[in-house]
C-alpha cells in the first residue's frame, strides 16, 4: 500500500515538473481532446455553430482555415449566396480552401 502511494506521489511530481495539470490526468480521452483544442485556442465549432456567410463580418470570415483579408472582401462582396457551394461556382475562392472550409459554413436565407 505504501509503495502504490509513493508511485502516486511520484506521478503527480513527474506531472507537476512536465507540466501537466493533474485534472488533465484524470479526464477521459474525449475529455482529454476538448482539453486540448480549448488550450490551444482551436477554431474547432460545434455542430450548430456554423459561420453564416450571408452575415458574416469580413473579420469574422478570416477567423476560417485558408480565408485572409482579400478572400473575405471577396465573400462580402459577391453575396448573397443561395448555398455555401456558389464560393467556388462564382469563382470566389478556389475549391483547396472551399474543402478547407465546407464544413465550417453555411449560407442561411433570410
Amino acid at each position: 500500500m505504501t509503495v502504490k502511494i509513493a508511485r502516486l506521489l511520484a506521478v503527480f511530481a513527474l506531472a507537476g515538473l512536465v507540466g501537466i495539470s493533474i485534472p488533465a490526468l484524470c479526464l477521459s480521452a474525449e475529455g482529454q481532446a476538448v482539453a486540448k483544442a480549448e488550450k490551444a485556442g482551436s477554431p474547432e465549432k460545434k455542430a450548430g455553430e456554423l459561420m453564416d456567410i450571408n452575415s458574416a463580418p469580413a473579420e469574422q470570415l478570416q477567423a476560417l482555415p485558408g480565408i485572409g483579408e482579400a478572400y473575405s472582401k471577396k465573400i462580402v462582396e459577391h453575396r448573397p449566396y443561395r448555398a455555401k457551394d456558389e464560393l467556388v461556382k462564382k469563382k470566389v475562392i478556389p475549391q483547396a480552401t472551399y474543402d478547407k472550409i465546407k464544413d465550417q459554413i453555411i449560407a442561411k436565407q433570410k
